[in-house]
């Protein structure tokens, strides 16, 4: 079976964040980064935030992007 890129795109930066590659405060990389990156859509990014949201590891700030939350 193949990991959906939203998922895979999760992955990548969940991992970072455990790593400590990506510390608390730090900013992720802006949307179209991302896409550059991975290789992939909007949606995938965006879900891949969501997900990482909804885990607790970033936050979003209007207008300004999405950063990594003080606490793992």
């Amino acid at each position: 079976m193949v990991t959906p890129n939203y998922q895979r795109v999760a992955d990548d930066l969940r991992e970072q964040i455990k790593s400590g590659a990506l510390g608390p405060g730090d900013q992720l990389p802006s949307i179209r980064q991302l896409q550059t990156r991975y290789g992939v859509g909007n949606n995938a990014v965006h879900m891949a935030i969501v997900i990482l949201k909804s885990e607790g590891l970033v936050y979003g700030h209007q207008g300004k992007g999405v950063f990594v939350t003080d606490s793992k």
